[in-house]
């Protein structure tokens, strides 16, 4: 376990920074620690940087101070990463990392392998935030710093829907309830609320996708061209593998977006057995048992063949054991 308290003694410089294409959790973890430091460390000078945020998260404190570009040549006494699988998903920031005194790691992916100088990664917590609370004392997480803790719960658990929620889970969510947060508005507002071309696109994918293996892999897929025609980027397409997944009778759903000639961006949940993070590490990517991502190279056939093989070689061992 980390406790921020001890790792920022002495610190005078701290550059905090989450993955490439951050979402909830990983924007909630990277600005409660944020206002955690600024709130109890005012002397300690610390930047944040993320990649353009989802416009619904922008209500959060520190939010602003976000920066989005690392163009500057600053060395740190502590870089913080949070909720970064593997040090290339640091992009641009990395080079901080790099050149800092000290660095840690905070993260809950099963294929960290531990990048930083001190890494605390558990697979088994719901989020990043999940441990970013743990790594606080309680009497000094203010409302402002338990609705981006709370924000992050609910992106990764799915508002407490996924397996990955626990009974601890649970009691963290109630203590940042306890702060007096409005934690119906940040459900509504981060994790349920669309705009009409999301909500369009959505409908796309879902109206084109299809079943495999007798129904137990549903794939989905969105073209740069229908991305272009829509307006949409990688942050719109939120939630549409989550959809996916829900249909009756599936194991495993597959959503791909095209992001260049024949380079898709996969995203695998799963419902049942089948480990998606074992499935996209063979292909260079990583993520949770139940929830994981990579990087796909070749036709739309080649790839979604290819993850298939694996998830079906997957559910055959499952059956024979």
């Amino acid at each position: 376990m980390i406790k921020l308290a001890n790792e920022l003694q002495n610190v005078k410089t701290v550059a905090i920074a989450g993955h490439i294409r951050p979402d909830g959790d990983c924007t909630g973890a990277c600005l409660a620690v944020y206002c955690y430091i600024r709130e109890n460390f005012p002397d300690i000078r610390t930047d944040v940087y993320l990649e353009s945020m989802n416009p619904n998260f922008l209500f959060l404190k520190g939010a602003k101070d976000v920066k989005t570009a690392c163009t500057e040549d600053k060395t740190y006494d502590l870089f913080i990463s949070l909720d970064v699988s593997e040090r290339e998903r640091l992009g641009d920031a990395g080079k901080y990392l790099d050149t800092a005194a000290r660095s840690v790691c905070i993260d809950h992916h099963i294929t960290n392998p531990g990048f930083a100088a001190q890494n605390w990664v558990d697979a088994k917590a719901s989020s990043t935030c999940e441990l970013v609370w743990e790594s606080m004392e309680e009497e000094r997480i203010s409302k402002e710093i338990a609705e981006a803790l709370y924000m992050g719960i609910v992106s990764d658990t799915g508002v407490f829907q996924y397996t990955n929620t626990t009974e601890k889970t649970m009691r963290i969510a109630g203590s940042l309830m306890a702060k007096g947060i409005d934690f119906s508005r940040i459900i509504e507002d981060t994790f349920y609320r669309k705009t009409y071309v999301q909500n369009q696109v959505l409908g796309r994918a879902l109206l084109e996708s299809i079943l495999l293996l007798d129904g137990k892999i549903i794939v989905g897929r969105m073209r740069q061209k229908d991305m272009e025609f829509y307006g949409v980027g990688p942050s719109d397409l939120d939630g549409i593998v989550s959809q996916l997944r829900v249909t009756a009778g599936v194991e495993v759903a597959i959503f791909l977006y095209e992001t260049g000639n024949h380079e898709y961006k996969a995203s695998l949940r799963s419902n049942g057995p089948v480990d998606v993070s074992a499935v996209c590490a063979y292909f260079g990517g990583g993520g949770h048992v139940k929830a994981a991502g990579c990087t796909m190279h070749g036709s739309l056939y080649d790839v979604v063949n290819n993850l298939t093989l694996h998830i079906e070689k997957q559910l055959q061992e499952q059956e024979e054991g």
